[in-house]
C-alpha cells in the first residue's frame, strides 16, 4: 500500500504524455514491457509484473525518456553531491555500498566479472572500476581500492550529473540499492 501514491502519480503522468499504447525498457540485464492500457509492466526475462519499487523507477524513467532524457554530463558525482543526499547517506549506504563491499572485500577483481552480466565497461578509476548502465543513458561508477597496511577495502558508487534531472533522490536510492542486490 506504500506504493499506490507514487504509482497512481506516475500512471498519471505517462498517461497524458504518452505516445503510444506499449514501451519496452531495458533495466540492469532485464527489459521490461510496459502496457498503458492495462497499467502493467512486465519483465520480459521471468514473465511476471514487475515489483512496485521497480515500477514506480522504470515509471519514472520512461516519463523522462518520453519528454527527452538529458545528455549525460560526463562528470561525476557521489551521493551526498546530490539535492538531500547526506540527509539520506546512511540509507544509501546500507543499500548500496555495504552489499557490495561485502560481496567483493575479499575478491575485488570479481567486480570485473559484471561486464559479462550487464551493459557494463572497464575503467580505470580505483583499483577496480566499472560502470553500468542501469538504464539506457545513466551510467553509474562502482569503484573499489583493495585494503592495504593503512586502510580497509573502500567501495564507492557514483553518478553521471546527469542524474540529478532524471530521478528524486529517493529514486536514486532505490536504483543504487537495486544495483548491488543484483550484481
Amino acid at each position: 500500500m506504500a506504493y499506490q501514491d507514487a504509482l497512481g502519480k506516475a500512471w498519471a503522468k505517462i498517461l497524458t504524455i504518452k505516445k503510444q499504447a506499449n514501451y519496452s525498457v531495458e533495466f540492469l540485464a532485464d527489459e521490461y514491457t510496459i502496457n498503458t492500457t492495462n497499467k502493467s509492466v512486465i519483465s520480459l526475462s521471468c514473465n511476471i509484473p514487475s515489483p512496485d519499487h521497480i515500477t514506480i523507477l522504470i515509471l519514472h524513467y520512461l516519463i523522462k525518456e518520453i519528454e527527452g532524457l538529458p545528455k549525460e554530463i560526463m562528470q561525476w558525482i557521489s551521493f551526498p553531491e546530490l539535492d538531500g543526499g547526506k540527509g539520506y547517506y546512511p540509507t544509501f549506504k546500507k543499500r548500496a555500498i555495504d552489499p557490495i563491499l561485502r560481496k567483493f572485500a575479499n575478491s575485488p577483481e570479481g567486480l570485473l566479472t559484471l561486464i559479462e552480466r550487464f551493459s557494463a565497461k572497464r575503467v580505470q578509476i580505483g583499483d577496480f572500476g566499472i560502470v553500468i548502465y542501469a538504464f539506457l543513458r545513466i551510467p553509474v561508477l562502482i569503484t573499489l581500492w583493495r585494503s592495504d597496511e593503512e586502510f580497509s577495502t573502500q567501495v564507492n558508487m557514483l553518478f553521471d550529473a546527469s542524474i540529478k534531472n532524471i530521478f528524486p533522490t529517493e529514486d536514486i536510492v532505490v536504483l543504487a540499492g537495486l544495483i548491488a542486490a543484483n550484481i
